[in-house]
């Protein structure tokens, strides 16, 4: 069962609370990374959002009829969101005719929202519509520099870098039971990417963007997708500073990870 609160003001609180976490972990640098929310349309959003026009989607949602989705826009600081969430975020209403409304208020600071909302949208109406969520859902994306500079080591599957950044922390497997994602680089905000990431998050709460960064989805609030981040970028760090003091750290074996997979009941097929 969801928590994600469900108003606009609770919403907009925990986008603001999100985005300093993300700044903390230096992984939206600028106007680096963003976040959305998708959520049945509140009665509150009026009053938040009292301005709006007209909008053109950037592709079909018939799965978010009726809904709202609440998105950073294009270029602003994740870090700023806390303090002045209206100036920071756009509100994009879904007719059920496939029409959008463009919501704001007097203190906006973006031209449009982020150039990535493509994949937003996409990944938030394939959960919605494949999985009936009647609740809030969560989309972030952000550049978190452990996980980045992992991508950078050349190809990998989707397996073998779950399991390097799996095998430093007990805790890790339990909280990323189906690892992450790994997807080759591809042009930010194209079509491809926003396939691929569709396809990834159908697998994994995380999938990775080589050499760019991540995108990270949850049921329960943008809070809880940037915890799935924090975990994935402590292993990456742990990674990393193995590597840099000539890999002498054995991390946990195949066996130490099963025996706690045993003991918290994990569901995985990494290990």
């Amino acid at each position: 069962m969801t928590t994600t609160p469900s108003s606009v003001t609770a919403l907009l609180q925990e986008m603001g609370r999100a985005g300093a976490r993300l700044d903390t972990l230096r992984a939206c640098e600028a106007g680096a990374g963003n976040v959305s929310v998708a959520l049945p349309t509140p009665a509150d959003l009026a009053v938040t959002f009292p301005r709006f026009e007209a909008c053109e989607l950037p592709g079909a949602a018939p799965a978010l009829a009726g809904w709202t989705v609440l998105v950073t826009g294009s270029g602003q600081r994740l870090r700023d969101v806390g303090a002045a969430p209206t100036a920071a975020v756009a509100a994009v209403s879904i007719d059920a005719d496939g029409s959008a409304t463009l919501r704001y208020a007097d203190d906006r600071a973006w031209a449009r929202p982020t150039s990535e909302f493509n994949s937003h949208l996409a990944v938030h109406d394939d959960q919605v519509g494949r999985r009936g969520l009647t609740g809030p859902h969560s989309v972030v994306h952000a550049q978190p520099p452990y996980l980045v500079a992992l991508s950078h080591h050349g190809p990998a599957d989707s397996a073998k870098f779950s399991r390097q950044i799996l095998r430093w922390e007990p805790e890790t497997v339990v909280q990323l039971p189906e690892g992450v994602g790994f997807l080759d680089f591809m042009v930010p905000g194209s079509q491809r990417l926003q396939e691929a990431s569709v396809a990834g998050l159908r697998e994994a709460r995380i999938v990775i963007w080589a050499k760019h960064g991540l995108l990270a989805r949850s049921d329960d609030g943008p809070l809880k997708a940037v915890d799935l981040i924090e975990y994935a970028e402590t292993g990456a760090m742990y990674e990393a500073l193995n590597t840099r003091t000539g890999s002498l750290g054995q991390g946990l074996t195949d066996d130490e990870v099963r025996a706690v997979i045993e003991a918290f009941d994990v569901r995985t097929t990494l290990f």
